[in-house]
């Protein structure tokens, strides 16, 4: 008789438990998301995120507000990430230069672990590299440019968004396939890279093709090579740096996006539904093609592959290039 008295209100919780439960999923989320980005303002981590967030907020009922906490290849930002509470409620743009190059450059000595501290919603876009330069610059082709490096070692000057960034760590592959040694000048962001070589501080620029896109078709910068392995529909007329004289050279980067490790899956699942239906809007679509960064869409645990994946493929490409700091 116990036992059944005992069996009946455990029954009687679990269905008094259950509605509240079911609520308090659909209510999320209840407040407005913090979305982290580990790059400043200009740049394509920016450019990705306040789109994403402009279209993301309306389909979740609450505002989504971007967070640039630029530094450290973006590995501030998904430090701060690591440290927020799994509620849903924080987010980052996860991009390969804080995942898998800035620690593979630290060797490994990263302020979290990749693998422990996240949980991987989707990976969203896939962005070539743009080498380019200022119109004025002696540097006319890819074939110029190596030239010239080789002539006066160490002395032509290149922008990039940053150290550990995507554009120097491709350009560094590069410099060390094509034997050639240059200054490397990082920024902030791609933005403010791409205004220093339009403004003649620096004389080339190297970063994700959206930061320069803009201004190789204005002809405020000459396009020199890009780093896919076919031409970007962007800059079709911009050869690869593989079809100069470089067969096999490729180095691209990937953004996506991530909230801290034990966030619910369920939250998980409902953010990738809606970063899905996000990513496949024409508008989203159409502005993320006219700058060059393709949507490459992954699920949670194909992104969670993927960022393995990467994370071994930079750090021998870092450790074969001699890149990595002391």
């Amino acid at each position: 008789m116990k036992k059944n008295l005992f069996a009946v209100l455990m029954a009687g919780a679990v269905m008094a438990a259950t509605p509240a439960f079911s609520q308090g999923a659909e209510a999320y989320p209840t407040r407005p998301i913090r979305f982290l980005v580990g790059f400043g303002a200009g740049g394509a981590n920016d450019l990705v995120a306040r789109l994403v967030g402009t279209h993301l907020g309306p389909r979740l009922g609450q505002q989504v507000v971007v967070d640039n906490r630029p530094g450290a290849s973006g590995m501030i930002a998904h430090e701060i990430l690591a440290n927020s509470t799994p509620d849903g409620h924080t987010m980052v743009l996860a991009a390969v230069s804080a995942m898998a190059m800035g620690p593979a450059l630290r060797g490994g000595k990263a302020p979290f672990d990749v693998n422990r501290d996240f949980a991987p919603v989707a990976q969203v876009v896939d962005a070539v590299t743009l080498l380019s330069t200022n119109p004025s610059s002696a540097s006319k082709s890819l074939k110029d440019f190596v030239a010239r490096a080789k002539r006066d070692p160490g002395k032509l000057t290149v922008g990039n968004p940053g150290i550990g960034s995507i554009g120097h760590l491709a350009f560094e592959l590069f410099n060390s396939t094509a034997g050639i040694k240059v200054i490397s000048v990082p920024y902030k962001s791609g933005g403010l890279a791409a205004t220093a070589v339009i403004s003649g501080q620096v004389e080339h620029l190297v970063g994700i093709i959206s930061s320069g896109a803009p201004h190789v078709r204005s002809g405020k910068l000459r396009g020199l090579a890009v780093t896919s392995p076919k031409r970007s529909g962007a800059l079709p007329d911009v050869p690869t740096i593989a079809e100069q004289g470089y067969p096999g050279f490729e180095a691209s980067g990937w953004l996506g996006i991530a909230f801290p490790a034990k966030t619910p899956d369920a939250i998980v699942q409902r953010i990738y539904k809606e970063i899905q239906a996000v990513m496949g809007s024409r508008e989203v679509q159409a502005s993320l093609g006219k700058v060059g960064l393709d949507i490459v869409m992954k699920d949670p645990n194909q992104f969670r592959a993927y960022i393995k994946t990467e994370v071994g493929r930079w750090d021998k490409l870092v450790r074969d290039a001699g890149l990595q700091t002391k």
